[in-house]
């Protein structure tokens, strides 16, 4: 029934663009623009494979409140298959605040005020095998920020597999950098998406190269991302690197989880690693030309057109 599921956190975006420094002593400043939109790197990711064709059904748990009804509503008006998600009536849904410096865009310089709400609160326990049966592969992003999850992640990876589905891994920041416990995780993940800053704290590597040699070895498809420089991926003893495309940054807002949705595209159609590096690069440098984590998601058809 789906290409897909993806179990993560559910909260919008408030994204302030403009002189966003704010002065304390009851000062009010005025910004240039605001926007909410679309937030959570797994909800990003899930529209971005919806856009590609692929059929995505999402789990995970939101308030039912403003915040909560406006991720859902939009996460649907974008093909995802929102009827998994748990909708509780006494917690409230979080929210992050983004404010982007407006001289500084082609650096992606931002920084990043998050109300958790329940984004920690989906367990493996909420995830059953009825559901995961009905997929061909099992998505996780955030993996620190999802408290509750983490534990039992490795289990519900082996449960998945079981059920003859793949799975992938997009860790995203670590809050503490301790980065620990990846050994039995990465063991039972197919595809793993860190970017360059993620891999080598990951790996203790000093370079992303000894990064990408360490990681590689534990997982079946490799894919660091590298920004404006593209991505270095390895898929058992190849490694390849693949440049991104030249493009206007207007924001760089969900970037990586628009490239994770081109790389697992490619992975589900057992395409050749290049070509899935290439369309990952092309999906999240395409998202950055307009404002939000899903503006700016190509179709498949617009992004082949750079391939």
């Amino acid at each position: 029934m789906y290409d897909l599921i993806v179990a993560g956190e559910i909260n919008p975006d408030l994204i302030l663009s403009g002189n966003i420094k704010p002065e304390f002593g009851q000062v009010e400043k005025l910004v240039e623009s605001a926007a909410l939109t679309i937030g959570s790197s797994s909800a990003i990711f899930a529209c971005g494979a919806a856009r590609l064709g692929l059929k995505v059904a999402f789990i995970g748990i939101c308030g039912d409140d403003t915040f909560g009804r406006f991720m859902l509503d939009e996460m649907s008006k974008r093909s995802v298959d929102v009827s998994h998600v748990i909708i509780r009536k006494d917690g409230q849904t979080g929210l992050s605040v983004i404010l982007n410096q407006s001289f500084d865009y082609a650096q992606g310089d931002r920084a990043i005020l998050t109300h958790p709400g329940l984004i920690a609160e989906l367990e493996a326990s909420d995830i059953a095998d009825s559901l995961l049966a009905q997929a061909r592969h099992l998505h996780v992003a955030s993996y620190f920020l999802q408290t509750k999850l983490r534990p039992d992640l490795p289990a519900l990876f082996k449960r998945a597999h079981a059920l003859g589905l793949s799975t992938s891994l997009d860790t995203n920041y670590d809050p503490s950098e301790k980065w620990m416990g990846f050994d039995e995780l990465l063991a039972v993940t197919n595809v793993f998406l860190p970017n360059e800053a993620e891999a080598k704290s990951l790996a203790g590597a000093e370079n992303v190269e000894e990064a990408a040699s360490r990681l590689g070895s534990k997982v079946e498809a490799l894919a660091i991302k590298l920004g404006k420089a593209g991505v270095l991926g390895m898929f058992g003893s190849r490694k390849v690197q693949t440049e991104s495309i030249p493009v206007k940054v207007i924001d760089t807002v969900g970037a990586g989880d628009s490239f994770d949705a081109g790389f697992i595209y490619g992975y589900l159609n057992r395409w050749e690693l290049e070509k899935s590096l290439r369309l990952a690069c092309v999906c999240g440098a395409l998202s950055t030309q307009q404002a939000g984590g899903t503006n700016g998601q190509p179709s498949l058809e617009e992004a082949l057109k750079f391939l």
